[in-house]
C-alpha cells in the first residue's frame, strides 16, 4: 500500500451532498457525520477535510492542502496562487454555471451600473465587486455580508451582490437582477508544489479524470439493440451516438448488435422510431463515467 497522501479539501455547504455524489459516481466512496469535518474516503491515498469553499483557496494556495474544490470565483476574490486542474459543471440544484449578479429593489430608480454611483452595496464578493465597479468607472461602498443579504435591501443598502443560480430567491424578495458581475463553475485547483509533484500530479490528474467522466455521463445513457441486417442502415440513420454507433455481428449472420451512447432525453421520443425502424430487444442501462 502506498504511504503516500494527497490531502483534498472538499467544500462544507450547499455543495457538500453535491460533491459527495459526485465522487461517489467517479468511483470515490465518502462517508461522514454532521459534526465530522475529516470525511473518511475508501482510497487510502486521499486525506480530506470538510472547508468552507471561500477559503479552499487560499489554503491550496498556502501548501495547508494539496488541491482543492472550490468556485473559480472564490480563486478571483481571494487572488489565489493556484493550479486550475479540471472545471467541474456541477451545482447544489443545477449542472450549469452560477452568476453573480447586482440585484436592486424592484421599482427603484436604480436601472444601469452608473446608477450604482455613491450607493451602498452589500456582498461577499466585496473584492470582484469593487473591480467590477472600477472597471466601470463607478465609486460605491462596497460592505462584507455575513449573510441573509437579501434581505437587506433596500432598509440597510442599496444593492447587492449576490450568488444566483435561478434567480427565484431573488425574485422571492422582490429584487431583480441589474447586471451579471461573474459566472463561475466548480474547479479542481492544485497547490504549485503539489502540482509539481510527480506522484501528487498523477493522482490530480486521475481525480480530474474520473470527476469529469461522472459529469460527462449525466444525462446520457446506453441503449444497445437487435437489428436485421437488411435494416440496419435505417435504424443506424436514426442515432444520434458520441461518434458513431458500435455494430458486432451476431451468430446468427442475419443479424447484428447496435450500441451507442445518447442524451436520456431523445429516449423517449427515440425508441418508438427504433422499434417501426426494425430493431428488437432494446435495452436502456444507465452510465456512471464517459471518458473520451
Amino acid at each position: 500500500m502506498s504511504e503516500q497522501r494527497l490531502k483534498i479539501a472538499l467544500p462544507k455547504g450547499s455543495l457538500q451532498e453535491a460533491t459527495y455524489r459526485l465522487f461517489d459516481r467517479a468511483g470515490w466512496k465518502i462517508s461522514d457525520s454532521s459534526r465530522n469535518y475529516f470525511p473518511r474516503m475508501d482510497d487510502p491515498e486521499l486525506e480530506a477535510v470538510l472547508i468552507r469553499a471561500q477559503e479552499i483557496a487560499g489554503y491550496v494556495q498556502d501548501g495547508v492542502m494539496d488541491c482543492g474544490l472550490t468556485g473559480r470565483d472564490w480563486v478571483a476574490e481571494n487572488d489565489a496562487d493556484v493550479v486550475e486542474v479540471a472545471a467541474l459543471i456541477y451545482g447544489k440544484q443545477e449542472s450549469r454555471p452560477v452568476r453573480w449578479v447586482v440585484a436592486v429593489p424592484n421599482g427603484g430608480d436604480i436601472n444601469s451600473v452608473q446608477d450604482l454611483q455613491g450607493k451602498r452595496i452589500a456582498t461577499e464578493l466585496v473584492n470582484t465587486t469593487r473591480k467590477f465597479l472600477a472597471q466601470n468607472d463607478v465609486e460605491a461602498h462596497v460592505e462584507f455580508s455575513w449573510g441573509a443579504t437579501e434581505a437587506k435591501v433596500p432598509g440597510l443598502v442599496d444593492a447587492i451582490v449576490e450568488l444566483t443560480e435561478t434567480g427565484s430567491s431573488l425574485r422571492a424578495n422582490n429584487l431583480r437582477i441589474l447586471t451579471n458581475v461573474i459566472e463561475s463553475v466548480t474547479v479542481l485547483v492544485a497547490n504549485k508544489a503539489a502540482w509539481a509533484d510527480p506522484w501528487k500530479r498523477a493522482k490530480l490528474e486521475q481525480l480530474a479524470m474520473l470527476l469529469q467522466g461522472a459529469l460527462r455521463a449525466e444525462g446520457r445513457v446506453g441503449l444497445k439493440m437487435n437489428v436485421p441486417e437488411d435494416r440496419m442502415r435505417q435504424v443506424i440513420d436514426l442515432l444520434p451516438s458520441m461518434k458513431g454507433p458500435t455494430v458486432s455481428r451476431l451468430t446468427d449472420s442475419a443479424w447484428v448488435a447496435i450500441e451507442t451512447v445518447i442524451e436520456e432525453k431523445t429516449v423517449r421520443e427515440i425508441l418508438p422510431q427504433l422499434k417501426a425502424a426494425g430493431a428488437q430487444d432494446i435495452i436502456e442501462y444507465p452510465l456512471n463515467k464517459v471518458i473520451p
